[in-house]
C-alpha cells in the first residue's frame, strides 16, 4: 500500500467509550464567526457532544463582525490543549482573521498546539501561506498546489497545479469510508465503514506537505476516489482535516452529525490533536461497510 508523506506514530487502546480512569480535561477553544455554513449550529453541535463525553472542557472566540472589534480580537491560544477552527470566508474573501492572530495561531501550532479543521473550515483562507501548509489539502482553484487522487486500492496519484480540476463536490450520499493508513484516531475500525449523507470533495488542493492520508471514498458523483480524512505535522503540531462534518443553513442536527461513525470519529481526532493519544472507545454499534449507524433526532439536549 501508498503512503504518502510519512506515518504519524503513537500507541492507543481501543475501548467503548472514555477511559474510567481520572484524567484532566482537554481544553478545546472553538473559533468560528463567519462562513457560507450554519456556523452557530455547528458549534452547538460540536461543543455538546466534546462536553458530553465527559473528556473536554470547551471555550468558544467568535470573530467580530464589527471591523474595528475584528481587528483587536486576539484569542490566548495557549492557553488550550487545541483549537478547532470553524470559519469559513470561501463566499466573502475580504473577510479574514486579523494577521496578529493569524501569526498567534501559526505559533501555537508549530510549538505543539492541536487544530482541528472542522468540514468547510478547509475552504478557508486561500492566500494565507501557512494556514494552506497546515491544513495540507482545501477548497482551492485548479492552479493552486497538488491533489490527490487514489484508486480502489489505495494507490495516490499526486496532480500537479493545472492538472486535473478545482475542488469540487456533488451531491450528498452514504459514503463509505474506506481505511488506508491507520493512526491511533481510526486503530480498531473496520476496514470500511459508512457514514451519513456525506460531501466528498473532489480535488482537494493545496501544498500536501507532511501529510499522511488516513481514509478516502468513492464518489457515486464524478466515480473516482478521493481523500476524506487527512492528519498533518506542522512544526510540533498536529492537525486533523476531514471532508465530513456538514452543516447547512437551517440544519440543527443533521444525519451527517447523527452519524455514530462520525462522532466517534471527532471525539477520538480531537483527543489526539490534543495529546497524540486516543483513550475514547469504539462503540458497539459503530457503522460497518453496509449500513449508516443514526442515533435519533431528539439525542441533541440542546436542540431549539
Amino acid at each position: 500500500m501508498f503512503i504518502f508523506g510519512f506515518m504519524l506514530l503513537a500507541s492507543s487502546m481501543s475501548f467503548p467509550c472514555f477511559s474510567a480512569r481520572k484524567v484532566k480535561k482537554i481544553s478545546v477553544l472553538i473559533v468560528d464567526g463567519f462562513s457560507n455554513h450554519d456556523w452557530q449550529q455547528t458549534t452547538k453541535v460540536a461543543k455538546w457532544l466534546l462536553e458530553k463525553s465527559g473528556r473536554f472542557i470547551v471555550d468558544v472566540s467568535t470573530v467580530p463582525a464589527d471591523s474595528m472589534a475584528r481587528r483587536a480580537w486576539l484569542p490566548q491560544f495557549s492557553k488550550y490543549d487545541e483549537v478547532i477552527q470553524n470559519t469559513n470566508n470561501i463566499n466573502n474573501p475580504h473577510l479574514s482573521w486579523p494577521l496578529p492572530a493569524q501569526k498567534a495561531l501559526e505559533k501555537y501550532v508549530a510549538g505543539g498546539g492541536g487544530l482541528y479543521v472542522l468540514h468547510s473550515a478547509n475552504n478557508s483562507f486561500p492566500d494565507w501561506e501557512e494556514y494552506n501548509k497546515m491544513i495540507g489539502l482545501g477548497w482551492r482553484k485548479s492552479s493552486y498546489g497538488y491533489s490527490l487522487e487514489l484508486d480502489a486500492q489505495g494507490n495516490i496519484t499526486r496532480h500537479q497545479p493545472g492538472e486535473s480540476g478545482s475542488t469540487t463536490h456533488g451531491k450528498r450520499f452514504d459514503a463509505v469510508i474506506i481505511k488506508l493508513n491507520e493512526n491511533p484516531i481510526n486503530k480498531g475500525y473496520p476496514a470500511r465503514w459508512m457514514t451519513a449523507d456525506t460531501e466528498v470533495y473532489n480535488d482537494s488542493r493545496g501544498p500536501a506537505e507532511n501529510l499522511t492520508v488516513l481514509s478516502y471514498a468513492y464518489d457515486i458523483n464524478f466515480q473516482k476516489y478521493w481523500p476524506t480524512e487527512w492528519v498533518v505535522r506542522y512544526g510540533k503540531g498536529r492537525v486533523y482535516n476531514s471532508v465530513m462534518g456538514h452543516l447547512w443553513k437551517g440544519d440543527v442536527y443533521p444525519m451527517a452529525w447523527r452519524c455514530v461513525g462520525f462522532q466517534t470519529t471527532l471525539l477520538r481526532a480531537a483527543e489526539w490533536v490534543a495529546t497524540g493519544r486516543v483513550t475514547y472507545r469504539i462503540p458497539a454499534n459503530f457503522p460497518g461497510a453496509d449500513k449508516v449507524s443514526l442515533l435519533p433526532e431528539n439525542d441533541f439536549a440542546e436542540r431549539e
